[in-house]
Parts: C-alpha cells; structure tokens; sequence
C-alpha cells in the first residue's frame, strides 16, 4: 500500500493510492516483486483540482508539483518490481527523463537516456533515442537559458554535429520518423488533445486521472514547452541531413516476388480478410460467392457493427456526409502516410501543415474523421495485398466496426459476451465456406479497456479499473482463443502489432496466441531491415514487408501504407499460393514451408519470407 501525498504549496492537490494484487506473486532475491505481464504493475489513481488542459498550462510550480507526484510512484514502482521487460522498462524511464527534463534536473535527464539506450535492441533506437533532449540540455548549458534564440541556436548547432556523426544506412528511417513529428508539432492540437480527450474522463471520475493520464499530460507539457519551440530548427537540421544522405534502400521483395497465372494448374483458394471490411467491387472475378445468404449474412462474408450487432454489407456504411468528405480525406491519409515515412510530397506537406496549424476546437473532428475513414479503408487495402499475383483466390469477409469516436461505447460484460459470441460466429461462417487462409490485421490487450471504463467513469480507481479490464479481456480473449483452436483447418495469419513491445508481456490477442493453425508476421522495410515499430515476440517467426506497401482503398485509388497490418497479407498472400498450387496442404505444413524458406539475418532479430524459395519447396516436395 502506497501512501496518500497531498502537495499543499500550490493550487494542485495531487495524490495517489494503489492497492497491492490479493494474489501471490513471484519474487526476486532482492526481494521485489517479478514483472511477467502489463497486469503485473500497479495502477496509480491522481486527485486533480482543475482540469487537465488548465493544468497543461499552468505556472511551473503548479504542473511541476503534479509532476513530482508521478516522479514518486515511478521510484517507487522501480524500486518495488523488477521489471524484466525492456519496453515497459524503457517507457518507465522515459517518462521519468522527461519529468526531470521539466523540472530542470537534466543529469537525471542524461542518466536515463544511458539507461534507455542500454536497453535497446533495435541499432537504430539506441543511437537515436534521447538525441534531441541531449541537444536541448547541451543548448541550454551553452545559453544559461531554455528558451530565446540563443538557445535554439545552440540547440540546432549540436543537433547536426551529433547526427552527422551517425551511420545513416542504420539510423536515417528513425531520423526520418524525427523529421516527421517535428513537421506537426504544434500548440493547438496539444491543448486540443487536452481539453477533448482528457478534461472529459476528468470529469467522468470527479476530478480523478488515471496514470494513463497523468503520464499523457506529461508528454503534452514536454511537447509544448520543450519540443515545439525547436521544432522548426530540428526539421531544418534533419531535412538536410536527409537530402545529403538519403538513397533509397534496395528492394529484396520484386525478385522474391511470385506471381500465379492460369497456366499454373491452380485451385480456387477461399481467403477471409477478418478486418474492416472490403470492397469487393475492386476484386472482379475474385470474390467469394458461395455462402448461403442469410437475414444477417450474405453471399461473400459476415459482419456486426460497433455493438457487435449482426449488419449486413461489405464495408461499414457511411452516411451521405462522410460519403461527402471521403475522397478529400483520402489526401489526408495519403499525406500522414507520406509523413510517416518523411516521403516529400505535396500531400505530405499539406498535411503536416494542417495537424501543425489545428486550432483546439477543431481537433476533435478532424482525428475522429481520419480514424474513421483509415478505419474504413484498412480491410480494403489489407485485401488487395492479400490478392496480389493470384488469379485463384477468392476473397470473403469478416467485417468488424472499429470505433473512431473519443468517446468508444462503454465497456460492460453484455458487450464482452456478446463480442465473444462474434467471435465464434465469424469462425463458424469461415469453416462453413470451407476458408482456407484468414488474415487478422488487429488485436488488443487488457490494459488497452481501460481507457474506456475510466472515459465512462466506471470503477472508483485505477486499480479497480485494471481488474476490470482483466475480466471483460478474458471473455474475448478465450472465445477467440478457442474459435481459432476449433478450426483446424484454417491458417491464421495475424499481425504481431505496432507498439514496438512483446506481444507476449502485453499478452495482446491474437498475436500472442501459440497455435498449431496460427502465424504471427512482424514487418520489416523494403530491404529486409527491421521497422521501428514492428512488435516482437518469441512467436513472431517470420517477418514480411510493411513499409510502404501500397494496395486499395475503397473507391480503387492506390495508397501505400505502413504497418504490421500490411505486413501479416504479404504472409497470407503466400499461404494462398502455395493453397492454389496444392489443395492438400494442411495449415501446418503451409505454415512450415513459409518458415523453413524465410531467409534468417546475421543478428538472428528477423527471419524474412522468400515466396520464390517457398514454391520452390513446394514443388520439390510433390
């Protein structure tokens, strides 16, 4: 039990309480207790007196007393568990780096970004990672000051000297990416932020944060007094850094491609895209048509809406608005995307203008609408990778309504259940329409509920929150688990999630799941190098491209995105072909020619596929 602080020298009022688990836990020699999931931590609960977008913006001494606060259950969760994995270590010293950043403790700062690096396996991440708030330090040594132009002089000055200094065949993607959020840095979407998505679940808890929370208003106070002011010299200094070093990296995917004709004696292949839904429109000749029509299925899928409710239709419908507003949104995403991955183009350019430029009013809206229509266009571009190089294939759906709105449908055990029970009517349909390879682009874990119970107010804490989760997590979890056990015969191909952490201690669903009938696919760029953001895991065995892929939206425009997502199709593509070309496989020895003739790398962190190779396989075998 955590004691209760109150910081009476300001207007803020900050405490936290946290209740040890009721059950055993495994201790180390030193006596703290052993860290195996995200459920293992403890969950923090803060008493704020005024709103948290006033509190972003508060005096020094006002949100640096909130911060301490947060400082002290950081020590004391450091000093109480031992943490073992390296992402959640890395956040939790991250977070710490940038309260003492605020508060103008920068050895603090400069001894946990050594601590972080220490625990980076991706070589780009642990030369890059802290890069720019050494440069912030460094400049506000040199100009006795953090502000002015003094300071941003100084702090552009040792910017550039350190990353010209860097390998850039191993660091410019994470460069790239650095470039890319200093392009749409700006002090009205971070207020914005604040007063749409935070003020709200303050209010829903009578002026009680969670530690989600609580570290969130750190991040937009860090962004907002320390990362917008350098932006503009941090964009300059890396845009010249790229024009002088940037040379595409080779494409080891066009001579591993393999492309099925009519020719090749093939049998048709039933493959379920389980994700938003597809337009299948754009697919003619290739869609699945024998289902037997239903009040709440048709020919080609089956789909339930937001309330897992039966709905019929391949793509979510939009109202005659939003139909209004999707082709002009459909820049907007080609420009994020571009962004993303620091592609100079004029949609890149007006996008980044107009995040930077967001006035607080309008943020909500404009991120509620790009959710929804990448929401609407993902299954779509999921399919058409899925598709590609092969007549043979025939496209089914398994349309799931992802929310988009801040506010998601609030969280109860009628919902759970009735979201299980989905889960079992989507395999049923699959195996009754004899689907041969399923793609599942999409996953959660029990600490992504509990946003949603405290947005609505629910449990009188964190903590009560965090067991919460665990209940209405563990009835989705397990009817998916055994839906997809209960389908032998199917191979399911899943994405292994973009939070750069284990699938396994975030015990995120389904990629975590260890089946016979299951492959988990982590993404790798154009060359075979490993992505910033793919996760990982000891059942992450191949890896496929995820940078930049490009395929359809719904409407038959081609945009190239980036992801696992587009990673785990380029898999199920492969699952397809080798199908076609041989009805009789089994999941698993589909799944044992992808993983014997993926091509391993020198640090043993990747095993690519090689499509070439696998129908080479194939073909020797028979």
């Amino acid at each position: 039990m955590f004691k209760s602080r109150i910081l009476a020298a300001t207007l803020l009022a900050c405490s936290s309480l946290v209740a040890m688990p009721a059950f055993a836990q495994d201790k180390a020699e030193d006596g703290r207790i052993i860290v195996k999931t995200q459920d293992d931590l403890p969950r923090f609960t803060y008493k704020i007196d005024m709103k948290p977008s006033e509190l972003l913006v508060a005096d020094d001494a006002t949100f640096n007393a909130f911060a301490t606060n947060v400082e002290a259950d950081l020590d004391d969760t450091l000093a109480k568990y031992l943490i073992e994995d390296k992402a959640t270590m890395r956040s939790v010293l991250d977070l710490k780096g940038k309260i003492a950043l605020l508060k103008g403790n920068d050895s603090v700062t400069m001894k946990t970004i050594g601590q972080e690096r220490a625990l980076e396996e991706k070589p780009d991440a642990r030369l890059i990672n802290g890069i720019r708030e050494e440069a912030m330090i460094h400049a506000t040594e040199q100009a006795r000051a953090s502000s002015g132009e003094v300071y941003e002089m100084a702090y552009a000055s040792y910017l550039e000297k350190a990353v010209s200094q860097l390998p850039w065949d191993v660091v410019g993607t994470g460069l790239k990416s650095m470039k890319r959020s200093a392009l749409i840095a700006g002090t009205g979407r971070l207020i914005g932020v604040a007063q749409v998505d935070l003020d709200p679940t303050y209010e829903a808890n009578n002026g009680n944060i969670s530690q989600n929370i609580a570290s969130t208003l750190v991040y937009l106070r860090y962004s907002m007094n320390r990362w917008v002011p350098v932006a503009d010299e941090t964009a300059q200094v890396l845009s010249k850094q790229i024009a002088a070093n940037d040379v595409r990296k080779p494409d080891i995917w066009e001579e591993r491609e393999v492309t099925l004709t009519e020719d090749d004696d093939l049998t048709p292949v039933v493959v379920a895209i389980w994700d938003s839904g597809v337009d299948l429109d754009l697919f003619p000749g290739r869609v699945y048509t024998g289902a037997t029509p239903t009040e709440t299925t048709d020919e080609s899928g089956i789909a339930f809406d937001l309330l897992s409710m039966p709905e019929l239709g391949d793509l979510q419908p939009l109202t005659d608005a939003q139909e209004a507003r999707y082709p002009g949104m459909q820049d907007d995403m080609k420009g994020l995307s571009d962004l993303q991955n620091s592609i100079e183009s004029p949609e890149a350019d007006a996008v980044a203008a107009r995040i930077a430029n967001l006035k607080p009013e309008d943020t909500e809206d404009y991120f509620e609408t790009l959710g929804l229509f990448g929401n609407y266009s993902h299954g779509t571009h999921v399919a058409g990778i899925a598709a590609r190089g092969n007549p043979a294939i025939r496209l089914a759906y398994g349309r799931i309504t992802f929310n988009w709105e801040t506010m998601p449908p609030k969280p109860t055990v009628e919902l759970a259940e009735r979201s299980a029970a989905t889960m079992h009517a989507y395999v049923d349909w699959f195996k009754k329409n004899n689907v041969r390879v399923v793609n599942m682009s999409w996953g959660g874990s029990p600490a992504g509920y509990e946003p949603a119970l405290e947005k609505h107010g629910m449990g009188k804490d964190a903590q009560e929150r965090k067991a919460m989760a665990r209940r209405l997590f563990d009835i989705e979890r397990d009817a998916l688990f055994a839906a997809i056990e209960g389908a032998p015969d199917i191979l399911f191909v899943t994405a292994a999630g973009n939070s750069d952490s284990s699938n396994s201690f975030d015990e995120s669903m389904p990629s975590s799941f260890v089946l016979p009938n299951m492959l988990t696919v982590g993404a790798v760029d154009q060359a075979g190098d490993e992505t910033g953001f793919t996760s990982y895991g000891e059942n992450v065995v191949v890896h496929a491209n995820g940078f930049e892929v490009p395929s359809y939206v719904p409407g038959g425009r081609t945009i190239p995105f980036s992801g696992t997502s587009m990673a785990s199709p380029n898999v199920a593509n492969l699952a397809a072909k080798l199908i076609a070309l041989d009805p009789s496989l089994t999941p698993t020895q589909v799944k044992d020619i992808i993983v014997e003739t993926a091509t391993p790398t020198e640090d043993g962190r990747r095993n690519n596929i090689n499509p070439k190779a696998a129908v080479a396989m194939l073909e020797s075998m028979d």
